[in-house]
């Protein structure tokens, strides 16, 4: 085997699987306008949103080593620890965790020697309103320097509580993505030590980058022009 068949075999450089996916919604259009405020030209577009299936053992390369790792850690500290779920998408390991369970999941990622996932570079969110119970997704991006592996952990939240614990006491460089999250999509961190916004004024209506949020206009400087909101603009035949 030459050093280049090895480097194809790695999982990062595996095709994305083709199993079976979970559907949590349709997108219609550009926008989501329905009728005929829609100008992209794309208003008569339906697509399913889904989301990738669930990877089955083995998952290649490393991904096993730390999914063990992981699940063996956890039992070797008594704790109880409900094994993650693990999507493998475009070469990329996702473990999708109980929010009950973060707090946990991440001490063991960054302490745990087969583990040592040092660096957390990011926290994001994502809204799926259709996803009824899971509306609300906090997605983690992991670093190991030691081993030179990426992962993403990703923690779901219904609308009606959207609360997940806060990771700023093991991750200290969490501490303005999950205020950027707060703001933008409406997580609540529990136990943040200042949970308040940081790109809309304090006072700001709502979290702008929720899928139920009104789109918004351009005001234009000049004789009091204004642009409408995407799906109040009038349509061109």
């Amino acid at each position: 085997m030459t050093e280049n068949d090895s480097t194809d075999k790695l999982p990062e450089n595996v095709p994305a699987p083709t199993g079976e996916v979970q559907q949590v919604g349709v997108r219609q259009g550009m926008f989501g306008v329905h009728g005929t405020g829609d100008t992209s030209g794309y208003g008569g577009l339906t697509q399913a949103i889904t989301y990738p299936g669930e990877a089955q053992r083995p998952y290649g390369g490393w991904y096993d080593e730390v999914a063990d790792a992981l699940v063996s850690a956890a039992a070797a500290g008594g704790l109880e620890l409900a094994e993650p779920r693990v999507v493998i998408h475009r070469g990329e390991i996702t473990f999708h965790v109980r929010r009950e369970d973060l707090l946990t999941v991440v001490r063991l990622l960054r302490d745990d020697e087969r583990l040592r996932f040092e660096l957390l570079s990011g926290v994001s969110g994502v809204h799926y309103p259709e996803d009824t119970g899971r509306e609300l997704h906090a997605v983690y991006h992991l670093l190991s320097m030691t081993h030179n592996r990426r992962i993403r952990l990703e923690v779901t939240a219904p609308d009606a509580d959207p609360h997940i614990p806060s990771i700023v006491a093991v991750y200290p460089t969490s501490d303005w993505h999950e205020r950027e999250t707060f703001d933008m999509f409406g997580i609540v961190f529990d136990g943040h030590p200042a949970l308040t916004r940081i790109l809309m004024p304090d006072d700001w209506p709502g979290h702008p980058q929720r899928k139920d949020y009104p789109l918004g206009g351009i005001p234009v400087e000049y004789k009091g022009g204004t642009i409408p909101p995407p799906d109040q603009r009038r349509s061109y035949n």
